[in-house]
């Protein structure tokens, strides 16, 4: 896929905002619908072309990414009525790139599958920060050949970017991730209130310990939005318990004990319960802090 494609992009926010601008300045003609139009004018400014129906982003396009909040929303992008799988032209390439269950990605290949589409499952890590310089890690589920064909694309929005096996194993995998997020986010947090309560400057012991053993891209990312009070979200509040919630129903599934992950996902939906759901996830120094 190295020549331009017509893409279509479908869930325009924090991450798939910036996603979709790099796609358009490499060339490709890019399709775009979100449920809100407001989200979507900085990227019709660049010359993204306006889709009033997820079904017409669908037949418009060559390949279809979708970058939307929760797996409810998956399913209706996907499987409601006008939805993707049945107005993607045959061949088409369906990408869904959201946090999401392993279950549904395995639905939704199976589905294209008979359809004759190529269905991927390629969830993303990296926050604002990494999807506004293209170096998001993309973990990526499906067949092999239709990973290989997309993968042009991906190299457009990131840098890291590894096929982890049949459809599913992106999930899977984007799972890992987060469960190794969970329990790295209250160590940041304590760290940081830590250092405050024993007098010295945060800032100063970041230098020391960031580049040690200690370090993490949390750490080295979040913390210091922390010490200046920024909690804007890179990723919200309310969409990491939704993946920690998926993360532990399937490790549930699995027979596994993540005591971190579930003390992780408890102290993230107190800071949601005194309204802190839209801010960044290291907003969890505030309910660490009182």
């Amino acid at each position: 896929m190295s020549e331009k494609k017509s893409i279509g992009f479908i869930g325009t926010g924090v991450m798939g905002k910036s996603m979709a601008a790099h796609l358009l300045k490499a060339g490709h003609s890019v399709h775009i619908y979100t449920r809100t139009r407001e989200k979507a004018e900085e990227l019709l400014s660049q010359g993204a072309e306006w889709k009033s129906t997820v079904a017409e982003v669908a037949q418009a396009s060559q390949v279809v990414v979708t970058m939307v909040g929760y797996p409810s929303d998956v399913e209706e992008v996907y499987f409601g009525e006008n939805g993707i799988l049945e107005n993607a032209a045959k061949g088409s390439y369906v990408m869904d790139m959201t946090t999401s269950s392993p279950r549904l990605a395995e639905k939704i290949s199976s589905t294209a599958k008979e359809l004759g589409l190529h269905a991927l499952d390629a969830p993303v890590s990296g926050g604002d920060v990494g999807a506004r310089e293209a170096r998001l890690s993309i973990m990526a589920g499906g067949e092999k050949e239709d990973f290989e064909a997309v993968l042009p694309i991906l190299q457009l929005m990131g840098q890291n970017i590894v096929y982890q096996g049949k459809a599913g194993a992106g999930q899977h995998t984007k799972m890992c991730n987060q469960i190794a997020i969970a329990s790295g986010m209250i160590g940041v947090c304590e760290a940081i209130i830590y250092a405050e309560k024993a007098g010295l400057d945060p800032s100063t012991v970041l230098k020391s310990i960031e580049s040690g053993a200690a370090g993490s891209w949390s750490l080295s990312n979040l913390a210091p939005r922390i010490i200046k009070g920024n909690f804007e979200p890179g990723f919200y509040v309310k969409h990491f318990i939704k993946d920690m919630k998926i993360a532990l129903e399937s490790a549930e599934e699995m027979g596994l004990l993540t005591p971190g992950l579930k003390l992780a996902k408890d102290l993230y939906e107190e800071l949601a319960e005194i309204g802190e759901e839209n801010s960044g996830t290291h907003a969890l120094y505030k309910r660490l802090k009182q």
